[in-house]
């Protein structure tokens, strides 16, 4: 098994069914809970335990993922109030050592929980129109829909929660 990427890349398409967009919705509205309920079957010692050898810490991971999701929501708003903005990119390993990545996850998951209530209230209003609004990667130059946003970070939940699943399994 491949411990870094557990479920696979993510790739993008240019066209998501209705099924599709419904299924990462879904995943996005119950990642909050099920990373949760497997970061309880974990010890306080195994939270700075890598899921993988150079990797990164379950609590650096729970960190990582509040962290991404908070800019995943902004992309989200900004992609809907600006005509296809310009985001800010910003750099994750950096992000994921500052001191606030020592405390305990449960501040993560609460503000996950928050976040991804207000998130998910605003991707099931989304018109089809809105879902093809875009904004840019100033790094890789791409031009993202919120269509691609929503797959693309449902897969990143489900991504990091593999991670988890490998210390909490072990």
């Amino acid at each position: 098994m491949d411990k870094q990427y557990p479920i696979g890349k993510f790739t993008t398409r240019d066209v998501y069914s209705a099924e599709e967009l419904a299924s990462f919705i879904q995943r996005i509205e119950t990642l909050p809970h099920r990373l949760a309920a497997e970061v309880k079957k974990l010890t306080p010692a195994q939270w700075n335990i890598p899921y993988r050898e150079g990797g990164w810490t379950i609590r650096q991971v729970v960190h990582h993922v509040a962290d991404s999701h908070t800019h995943a929501y902004i992309r989200t708003k900004w992609a809907l109030t600006e005509d296809a903005p310009t985001i800010k990119a910003y750099l994750e390993k950096p992000w994921a050592e500052t001191p606030d990545t020592r405390m305990d996850v449960a501040v993560s998951l609460t503000l996950l929980d928050a976040l991804h209530a207000k998130w998910v209230t605003l991707l099931k209003a989304l018109t089809a129109a809105e879902r093809q609004r875009t904004f840019t990667h100033p790094q890789t130059g791409k031009v993202v829909s919120l269509e691609t946003l929503m797959g693309m970070y449902a897969w990143h939940g489900d991504h990091h929660l593999a991670h988890v699943k490998l210390i909490s399994d072990f």
